[in-house]
């Protein structure tokens, strides 16, 4: 674990930056020079211009006035194994992936979590460097960026080839921290946790996951993983993910590697990577154990927002929400909104990054 993440900001008291220019106290010496007499006034002036022409005020320390923070570029050495060591708990990290138009869902999604006591386990990877220095100031140790960072820092539209760029990095990232041996929990920031959800990880399963179609489901529905659709694949939701360091866990991670590097984007396709990862997910099922949660408690935005009969219905069971099922940086903020679950403007004191 690097050693800076246990050292203590240093603080320097200054000396009086006059004492130079004062002569020394005796019984016999002169009349100290008043700074309001004419001599102290012509003194003071002095010196703020050789100040002025040796130390120009634009480039001046900011410490000679007040105590700098400490530098942020450290955070560029930090690995993540290095970080998954600091964060985990019990052998457990919660991850996600943000870039800095992210920030306010990052916040939004923290406070959920805060509620239910993970923060502690929780893992910003940090796709550009303002994402990287900001959360690790307020917070430090819990966000890490693997390079190389993606070019852009806006907030790609859904669809498009810098989505896909942003959305592709992750089950690398996912079978790294397998490789170290961790569990791992993967959220998008888009969603809000409403309960616990880690008494519904039941047994000891490789790969848990849900599911992203809207048709209700019995409550007490297979948690086999379902049968392919029109396209001859699942549509599981790539944005929920718990794994075991197990290697069943880690073959669906290389697969999914290998199905997107089979299926790049274009402007034909304009592919995500959870098609990649539904292709993974059948292509292993007969070597993979594999855990679908229950929909009453993990779902998808299709149905918790726009099914208020089913929601009433299944009225205290909902532990995860997702804000799929729409596009749009301010829509999902509305749609938040509407629902009482955009917790910043009102909470953001409980989140451990504060108001940002």
């Amino acid at each position: 674990m690097p050693s800076f993440l246990h050292q203590r900001t240093l603080q320097t008291t200054l000396s009086d930056p006059y004492h130079p220019l004062s002569p020394p106290y005796s019984s016999n010496s002169q009349r100290q020079i008043s700074i309001f007499s004419r001599t102290g006034l012509i003194v003071l002036f002095s010196l703020m211009l050789i100040l002025g022409v040796f130390m120009p005020w634009t480039g001046m320390p900011q410490g000679i006035f007040s105590v700098t923070k400490p530098s942020l570029s450290k955070w560029r050495q930090y690995t993540l194994a290095q970080a998954v060591s600091f964060v985990a708990k019990n052998g457990t990290v919660i991850v996600c992936a943000v870039s800095q138009p992210y920030l306010p869902f990052l916040n939004n999604w923290l406070i959920s979590i805060v509620r239910q006591k993970h923060q502690d386990k929780v893992l910003v990877i940090a796709e550009d460097y303002a994402t990287l220095y900001k959360v690790n100031e307020k917070w430090p140790g819990h966000a890490v960026l693997v390079p190389p960072a993606p070019d852009s820092q806006t907030a790609h539209k859904f669809g498009s080839q810098g989505f896909f760029n942003f959305t592709s990095r992750r089950p690398r990232h996912l079978l790294h921290i397998l490789e170290l041996g961790y569990n791992v929990m993967y959220n998008d920031v888009d969603m809000v946790w409403l309960g616990d959800p880690f008494p519904y990880l039941l047994g000891k399963h490789d790969v848990y996951f849900t599911d992203d179609m809207a048709a209700v489901k019995p409550l007490n529905h297979s948690h086999d993983l379902p049968p392919p659709g029109k396209k001859g694949r699942t549509y599981i939701c790539s944005c929920m993910i718990f794994l075991r360091p197990t290697d069943g866990a880690k073959l669906v991670m290389k697969k999914w590697i290998e199905e997107l590097q089979a299926q790049p984007w274009s402007r034909a396709k304009k592919s995500n990577d959870q098609p990649a990862f539904n292709w993974a997910l059948n292509k292993t099922a007969g070597q993979v154990d594999l855990y679908l949660l229950p929909q009453a408690a993990f779902a998808t935005g299709g149905l918790y927002f726009k099914n208020q009969t089913w929601v009433q219905e299944t009225n205290g069971k909902h532990v995860i929400i997702h804000n799929n099922y729409i596009t749009g940086f301010e829509k999902k903020i509305k749609r938040f909104h509407d629902f009482g679950l955009w917790l910043v403007d009102d909470h953001s004191q409980e989140s451990p990054l504060g108001k940002l």
